[in-house]
Parts: structure tokens; sequence; C-alpha cells
């Protein structure tokens, strides 16, 4: 959007905005793109005052940093700033619009992977377009810019469960080491998505959830193609290996920097919705044991079947 000439201010942290200050911001995508933006032309601000000229607000924090950036928000931005969440996992939207009621808020679904490369550098590994809730105000068409399209839909949730379930793979990528093509290749490690999302599936109907695909296959296929062979799923699901042969999920990246990830708003939002209607997930429960531990102790090697016995145990001990 900067690049488009929209008027754009960065609220961050040292630790990015520092690098951009001496490097610029590039970026590039699956598909070609590849721009620079000078670091004399990035407007970029570590106080919230910044907030205060704000006509939209893009949340992207992590999921527990949503209460603390709301009361930003809350503090700095005029009353007629739009705030949309582009953030993964479920209820962000609703934080936010617990602490301020008075404004336009938007959920949003991001379907893209992005891996940092270099210092300032960041590349779009995958394919889709931003989908954000609609309101009084149109303003997807204000955010669409060339290489960045975003739409509106009032059936935003359903959406957002949708890709809620895809963002349920963040945690065994992270713990396989691969990368998602090489992840997708690995008949195990599909099998390991694959008996999530049927888990995940059981919850969120049990519950009354409504889930649109974000994927041409639908939601309740996609456990059965990920269990295929693999020289059957190279065929069936062709779309889903058209990714940069170097995509890694988000989690990857925040284990491999020692920094606490969105486990909780994902697969722990999973186990807490079935302890809720006494439904076991016992390799959702696995995954965030899983992850915690690599958390607490650096990341270590975690096969498929140590997730599986880590699973199995869990729904013994329960009965």
């Amino acid at each position: 959007m900067a690049h488009a000439g929209r008027r754009v201010s960065f609220l961050g942290r040292p630790r990015i905005l520092d690098t951009l200050r001496k490097r610029g911001l590039r970026l590039s995508d699956f598909s070609g793109l590849d721009i620079a933006l000078a670091e004399d032309t990035l407007d970029l601000h570590e106080s919230g005052a910044v907030l205060e000229q704000a006509d939209i607000v893009l949340v992207c924090v992590k999921s527990a940093a949503t209460p603390a950036i709301a009361r930003q928000i809350a503090a700095h931005a005029p009353a007629h700033a739009i705030i949309v969440s582009l953030q993964n996992g479920m209820g962000h939207a609703q934080t936010l619009r617990d602490a301020l009621p008075d404004h336009d808020i938007r959920a949003g679904m991001v379907p893209f992977n992005v891996v940092p490369q270099a210092a300032g550098q960041f590349h779009r590994a995958t394919s889709g377009d931003i989908v954000i809730g609609d309101g009084p105000d149109d303003v997807a068409r204000i955010l669409s810019v060339a290489g960045l399209q975003v739409t509106q839909s009032a059936q935003i949730e359903a959406i957002q469960w949708g890709k809620f379930l895809l963002n349920l793979n963040n945690a065994p990528n992270a713990l396989s080491g691969l990368t998602l093509h090489a992840q997708l290749l690995d008949r195990a490690w599909r099998r390991i998505m694959a008996d999530q999302m049927a888990e995940a599936l059981r919850v969120l109907r049990a519950h009354g959830c409504e889930i649109k695909a974000t994927t041409p296959v639908p939601v309740g296929l996609v456990p059965h193609v990920l269990r295929l062979p693999t020289w059957l799923f190279r065929r069936v699901a062709a779309k889903m290996l058209t990714i940069d042969p170097m995509a890694r999920t988000s989690m990857a990246h925040d284990l491999t920097a020692g920094r606490i990830t969105e486990i909780d708003a994902l697969q722990g939002r999973i186990v807490e919705m079935g302890q809720q209607k006494s439904i076991q997930t016992p390799l959702c429960s696995a995954l965030m044991a899983a992850i915690k531990q690599a958390e607490r102790d650096g990341f270590v090697g975690v096969s498929p079947e140590s997730l599986r016995l880590a699973a199995k145990r869990a729904t013994l001990g329960s009965n």
C-alpha cells in the first residue's frame, strides 16, 4: 500500500523498526513481485501517539498482544477510525470490540504465507486474497492495490473458521523442521495434519460453527485427501503443492527465533472447546504440549510417531 502511494504509518517494536530504519523494506512474492521502499520513505513509530492520525488501523500483532494494542488504540485513535484485525485464530475482533465499542471493527482473514528472508525482506510464498468483514464503508476498495487485493464478505466468521483449520498445521510444520512443500509430500506428517483437523471438525460442528472452505476442496474432504498415498495426493491436490519451495509457517519462524507462539489460540482453542462439549482432542493436546516444550527448551526433533504415542497416552489417561 505504501508503494502504491497510500499514506501508511508503521507502529511497531524496536527489533523490527530498527532494521527497517537501516535497510528499508523489500517485498517479493512467488509470482515475481519485487519492490523496495527506501528507509527514508517509511513512516516508522514506536509510540501509539501515531494512531491519532489514523483513518484505518490494521491490527497485525500476535494473538496474545491483542488486549495491549486495543488499549493503545482506545487511548489514541479518533472515533471515526476503522479497525481491521488481520490476525491468526478466532475471537480477536471481539476482543477489539469489547475494548473499542464505539469503533467500526472488522474481522479479517489473510490466506497467504509470508517468509522473512534477509534483514528487512519479506516474501509472500503462497497465493490468495485478504477477506474482511462487511460494514458501512467499502474498506476493501481503499485497501486494495496492485499486488494486494482485499474483498469484503458477510460470511467472514465462517471464512475465518475455514482458515483456522488450515492454520492448525502451523504446529506440525514447526515441529517437523520441514518446509511446507516437503511436509505435504511426507504422508506420516499429512496424516497428523488430517487427524488433528478431524478432531477440530468434530468440535466445531458440536458447537454449531459455520465453516466456509478457503480452498477448492470442501472442508469435510480435506482430511481424506491428506491421508491419500503420496502418488495420488500429488495428482488430487496439485494446487496445494504450488507454493514456494522454501515456505514455512509463522510458528516455525517463531520457534526458531525463540519467541512464544500462538499455539493457545489454535490447538489450545480446540482443546478448550472440546472440553466444553466433553469431546476428546488427544492429538491437538499432544501438539500443544510439544510446542510448549519447544518454547521452554528450544526446538527438539519431534516425529509423527512420538506425537501419536503422546496422543494415545492422553486418551488412555482420560478413560
